[in-house]
């Protein structure tokens, strides 16, 4: 359940999405059950950053599961034996062997993930909304394909991508600066 939607397509993610939140669908199945009235989701703006934000946890938190099992798995079962006979509980455990041991793994992620904050998802925000949403669920991405693809405007359409990749390129090569010097692990 939680690893899956990062393996499955965006389209079947969003239908599964559109399904929950229908007003037949399990969440007002469950709404009526408590004795509420259905909720259109889908037709109201001030759910949507609810719902986007929730799929987008649901559908990364296995992908970063799988990372960080994978980077807890490196660290020497050793360490954390040692610890405890020199008698560290958990959580100096965790603060002195575990945190350490996956600190470049996070610091690569951190980065890569910084790179990102301009590209929120152009296709999972284009399959959900509509234009009742328009107010809330217009992002950068979904403006350029309105305005350049939609309406003909390319090149507007080009210098408001031009703008957005510089920003997140800047952003990327500060990212990793500052962490090549405040931690030592950097992507380059």
């Amino acid at each position: 359940i939680s690893y899956l939607p990062h393996f499955m397509s965006i389209v079947i993610v969003a239908g599964m999405i559109l399904q929950l939140v229908s007003l037949q669908g399990t969440i007002n199945q469950m709404v009526r059950q408590f004795g509420g009235d259905p909720i259109a989701f889908m037709q109201q703006a001030d759910w949507f950053r609810t719902i986007y934000i929730t799929s987008e946890i649901w559908q990364t938190v296995g992908w970063g599961t799988i990372l960080y099992l994978a980077a807890l798995s490196t660290i020497d079962g050793q360490l954390y034996e040692a610890a405890r006979i020199d008698g560290a509980n958990r959580w100096k455990q965790t603060w002195h062997i575990t945190l350490p041991g996956i600190r470049p793994t996070m610091i690569v992620l951190l980065i890569l993930n910084i790179g990102t904050f301009m590209n929120v998802g152009f296709e999972k925000i284009l399959l959900l909304y509509n234009p009742l949403l328009y107010p809330t669920a217009d992002v950068i991405a979904t403006y350029l394909y309105r305005v350049g693809i939609v309406s003909g405007n390319f090149s507007y359409a080009t210098a408001i991508g031009v703008f957005e990749a510089v920003i997140g390129l800047t952003l990327i090569l500060s990212a990793n600066a500052i962490s090549r010097r405040l931690v030592g692990t950097s992507l380059w």
